[in-house]
């Protein structure tokens, strides 16, 4: 059993070797002038407004978040596909109740509010948020 422990670790020196490598070869070949414009925030194009560094909705996060467990969750449904008729009524109950649960799990981010887009509401906005700029009469 002890040989198993040598090829896990030989494995693991040579897998961080291949990493650092890369890291390597990267510095090595990599330009060096970096000029203000290549150091500046790429936007697909449009000239960029202010740091690069800026806070944005938590939502964005939790609506990512809850796509990628149901899709998932999704995954799961494929080998029960599959052995669908072999297994027979006892599989259909247990899909049903983890359907069940995914549909109660749905059901409680929605009624929680977790799947609605936040509308921006800028009093003063400036720049490119300047056409989404309320009068004082709206925002009473």
């Amino acid at each position: 059993m002890q040989e198993h422990y040598g090829i896990a670790l030989a494995f693991g020196v040579v897998a961080f070797l291949l990493m650092y490598v890369g890291f390597i070869i990267q510095k090595l070949i990599s330009p060096k002038n970096k000029t203000d414009l290549k150091m500046d925030t790429y936007e697909c194009g449009e000239i960029p407004e202010g740091d690069g560094w800026l806070q944005f909705n938590i939502r964005f996060y939790v609506v990512a978040l809850i796509f990628i467990i149901f899709d998932i969750e999704v995954v799961f449904l494929f080998p029960w596909a599959v052995v669908f008729k072999e297994m027979g009524f006892l599989t259909f109950i247990e899909v049903f109740v983890f359907m069940l649960i995914l549909l109660v799990g749905l059901a409680y981010v929605w009624v929680k509010g977790d799947l609605e887009w936040v509308k921006m509401k800028l009093k003063y906005g400036t720049g490119r948020y300047s056409a989404f700029r309320l009068h004082e009469a709206e925002t009473k």
